[in-house]
């Protein structure tokens, strides 16, 4: 609003009684009210010291000690997700606050900027006094996109948080259900030998401890359907021998064409069924001749009479260009998961590599992206920089989501694979902050087959949505090859080390961090499953 000079100081003095923050100008001299020859206009700007932030108080919501360095005495000193949501709110609802304040700043400077260059009113300056006014708005403006910038900053921290009070509230969770596991498992008092001070005295489980040396793979493990060899690597007359869950097993093609899986070893004299051949549809015993179908019936015995033979079978299907087997002793389920790349892709490459580590230190390593900038300098990561801060974002699930500030989206599918998609502008570099923001793209798919003890059948399949001619390149498969090996020999030597160090008792999660998130959340669901849990976290109900 426009003023008289003499009602100007009348508004100043009950500003400064209120304690109102404002700012005035002089009009142009040709005011565009009748009556009105020269004046000022007068702007409320509420800064950071103004009565609206001295009221919120997300600040002090998050003013507390981070919950997670040690156990809780109380419930009341963690944040429950009711308190987070709440957080979260405040924080928000802050950030849009300032965001409208930056805006509001920057529009009044551009208006005195108008004011200053109106033609009119430079009839009444010198150029003098006009470059003056000028470069203090020139700096006030600085002022206030250097605001904006920090607004920026604090949208960013924002999301931080939330990302952080997501921890809180999954960690919250898992104490929950600790103490009431432990609870539960605690004696009676009427059979308990132990008095009721050292019960209370007892610490806590620990929510996440993977130590101690190798042991057999869990029963509940072995309840779903595996992918064990890529479709091109078994003829109609070769075999494909593999070991899973420390079982010997071998692959073969029956007279239909189907696939079958039987044990490795002839009911005879235990020989290796692989070492033999397979004809018209049935493998054979190198040994004695015994021929078995793809049920493992015994269907021929040279030099003797036909005894009713069978060896050990597993259901096996054909899908996706993949070889699939069900290991575990409850029924098969009715459907397999679908592991084709995403529409646009095309395969260039099927690895199948045998590695000497546990399948969930591998799982590990692949569900970790942090590592890349110091673990693989000398293949894909060479030349990146380090990021002040590493997140795995899952919006829309809990066990798939995004690496921020690396445009590559990553999921777990249970029991054993990894889906990632990375965006790149050309090999070994990134480019964007997602991956739809990036022209070409790379996927790859990670099978961890848990083998035999402290050992894993790797089957990668890596796809790409550009360069179709390179399928033709002659060779082209060893160079695959040799880069797949290339990296995973980077990590091989540090996940050995943590293998060593695992067998001897110490603890591979030891002190998780955010951006451990999804290799954290594979942990959980495989300790739910090896518990017997009803509902398996971050999953569909059933």
């Amino acid at each position: 609003m426009s003023l008289s000079a003499s009602n100007a100081m009348t508004i100043v003095a009950t500003a400064a009684a209120l304690s109102l923050p404002i700012s005035f100008c002089r009009t142009t001299k040709l005011s565009t009210r009748k009556g009105v020859k020269g004046g000022f206009r007068v702007f409320a700007v509420f800064g950071e010291q103004s009565d609206i932030e001295k009221k919120n108080a997300w600040s002090t919501l998050f003013d507390v000690e981070d919950p997670r360095s040690k156990f809780p005495q109380s419930k009341g000193k963690f944040l429950d997700a009711n308190q987070a949501l709440e957080v979260a709110r405040f924080d928000i609802q802050y950030c849009d606050w300032r965001a409208r304040q930056d805006v509001l700043a920057i529009m009044l400077l551009h208006e005195k900027v108008v004011d200053v260059l109106n033609p009119l009113a430079r009839e009444y300056k010198s150029i003098g006094t006009v470059k003056k006014e000028l470069a203090e708005l020139q700096e006030e403006l600085g002022e206030a996109h250097r605001q904006v910038h920090i607004s920026e900053a604090r949208v960013s921290t924002a999301l931080d948080k939330l990302a952080y009070m997501e921890e809180l509230v999954n960690d919250k969770l898992l104490q929950d259900r600790a103490t009431t596991s432990s609870e539960e498992a605690s004696p009676s008092p009427s059979t308990s030998t132990q008095s009721l001070d050292s019960v209370k005295r007892k610490p806590p489980r620990k929510s996440l401890n993977v130590s101690g040396p190798v042991q057999s793979y869990h029963p509940r493990l072995k309840n779903f359907w595996y992918p064990v060899a890529f479709t091109t690597d078994l003829k109609d007359d070769t075999m494909v021998p593999l070991d899973c869950f420390e079982e010997p097993w071998v692959l073969f093609r029956g007279k239909d064409g189907k696939p079958g899986c039987v044990q490795n070893t002839c009911a005879h004299r235990a020989c290796p069924l692989d070492l033999g051949s397979v004809n018209e549809g049935r493998i054979t015993c190198p040994y004695h001749g015994w021929e078995y179908s793809t049920d493992g019936t015994c269907e021929k015995m040279p030099s003797t009479r036909l005894h009713k033979v069978k060896i050990k079978s597993l259901p096996c299907f054909e899908k996706d260009g993949m070889l699939w087997i069900w290991p575990g002793a409850d029924p098969p389920s009715a459907t397999l998961p679908s592991l084709q790349p995403p529409a646009g892709f095309q395969i260039h490459a099927e690895l199948v590599i045998e590695l000497p580590v546990e399948h969930g230190l591998l799982l590990d390593n692949l569900l970790d992206l942090a590592h890349a900038p110091f673990t693989h300098t000398s293949t894909f990561a060479k030349g990146w920089s380090v990021p002040s801060f590493v997140k795995f974002l899952t919006p829309t699930s809990g066990l798939q989501g995004y690496w921020d500030p690396y445009p590559i989206d990553m999921e777990f599918r249970p029991p054993c694979m990894v889906n990632s998609t990375i965006g790149i502008s050309k090999p070994g570099k990134l480019e964007g902050q997602s991956t739809k923001q990036c022209s070409t793209h790379l996927h790859q798919l990670h099978v961890c087959l848990p083998s035999s003890r402290g050992k894993t059948r790797l089957l990668y399949r890596m796809s790409l949505d550009f360069a179709p001619v390179l399928k033709h390149v002659p060779f082209m498969n060893f160079m695959w090859r040799h880069f797949a090996q290339q990296v995973l020999n980077e990590d091989l030597r540090l996940v050995l080390g943590q293998q060593e160090r695992m067998n001897n008792g110490a603890n591979v999660w030891n002190w998780p961090v955010t951006y451990d998130k999804l290799g954290v959340r594979y942990r959980q669901w495989r300790d739910a499953l090896e518990r017997g849990d009803k509902q398996l976290p971050f999953t569909k109900s059933t």
